[in-house]
């Protein structure tokens, strides 16, 4: 979540941002293997990942979103869809659990409904085989 956020605001790539992170907050190399994963699948569909999120965002344009539950939201998504190995079920309620910690008000019932939402609408389609 950090490392989006600061890709976010200082227009920072995956791997200067995880090389950064991590030589702050040293971590065991499997997290720091499936963060590597996470941010470049971010990077790489965070314009599919964004429509997604707008599509389902009723009376919010991505652009009023604020930058914590939008990245928070980024996570869901890129878990919920193009993770195969991570139960959607787990998908939306660590999204949820990165709201209570980082998020400001109202950020937990945001979150829960786009992801919700995004699931009922895509999930089965991009993920004929997951459970």
């Amino acid at each position: 979540m950090r490392m989006l956020y600061q890709m976010e605001t200082n227009a920072d790539d995956p791997e200067g941002a995880l090389e950064r992170y991590c030589t702050t907050f040293p971590h065991h190399k499997d997290v720091i293997e499936y963060s590597k994963s996470l941010l470049s699948g971010i990077s790489r569909g965070k314009e599919r990942i964004d429509r997604y999120i707008a599509s389902a965002s009723e009376h919010w344009k991505i652009s009023r979103i604020t930058y914590i539950d939008k990245n928070i939201l980024r996570i869901g998504v890129y878990e919920m869809l193009f993770a195969p190995d991570i139960p959607l079920k787990v998908a939306i309620d660590e999204a949820i659990e990165l709201s209570k910690k980082y998020g400001g008000a109202g950020s937990r019932e945001f979150i829960n409904g786009v992801l919700d939402r995004i699931a009922q609408d895509h999930y089965k389609k991009e993920n004929p085989k997951k459970p």
